[in-house]
């Protein structure tokens, strides 16, 4: 199987990147302003994404015609989500080959957590069945490359929004924003 990776742009949010194999997203960059000339990137995260690399892999033309089929509706149903509709996303298959069965077990609980809700790092673990292990629920989160799919932005510290990495708290609140959470608004 090939792995297909596509660039898409949400008005008013930036471009975002998508990279899936065999109709499971690997990994997703969520959009955010590019250098492009013309434009004012002074609000652009202060790292470079990083993302799966690795040659493509030839497939038959059915194969990639069905892939193809699936990533142009999964970025129609992104760019609903980034114009604000409510756009559900816990169906996408999504690769969560994690390193340890408890990063995998946060990724699961995370993809529970409804729209406009929110849970600590500390709720997380304990979802994720090892309550105590808000810490390692907060690496996770940081480490986090599926995001809306696994969404990290609903995950707060005990005493507030908590960090939402190099994209920052702005972005953080402006995804719960567009989510209606209350604790944005």
């Amino acid at each position: 199987m090939a792995v297909t990776h596509v660039a898409y742009e949400a008005d008013g949010w930036g471009v975002g990147e998508l990279w899936v194999e065999d109709g499971v997203v690997l990994w997703h960059e969520l959009p955010w302003p590019r250098p492009v000339r013309g434009r004012d990137t002074s609000q652009a995260p202060s790292q470079t994404p990083t993302h799966p690399g690795g040659p493509r892999r030839s497939v038959d033309p059915e194969s990639e015609r069905r892939s193809g089929d699936f990533v142009a509706e999964l970025v129609r149903r992104l760019l609903r989500y980034f114009a604000g509709e409510e756009v559900g996303l816990a169906d996408v298959p999504v690769d969560l080959e994690y390193e340890t069965p408890f990063l995998v077990r946060c990724a699961l609980a995370l993809r529970e957590v409804p729209r406009g809700e929110v849970v600590t790092y500390g709720e997380l673990a304990a979802l994720a069945g090892s309550p105590g292990a808000a810490r390692a629920a907060g690496t996770f989160c940081a480490r986090n490359r599926l995001g809306l799919f696994v969404p990290c932005h609903r995950v707060v510290s005990a005493g507030g929004l908590g960090s939402y990495g190099s994209l920052g708290l702005a972005y953080k609140r402006r995804l719960l924003a567009l989510e209606r959470c209350e604790l944005a608004l």
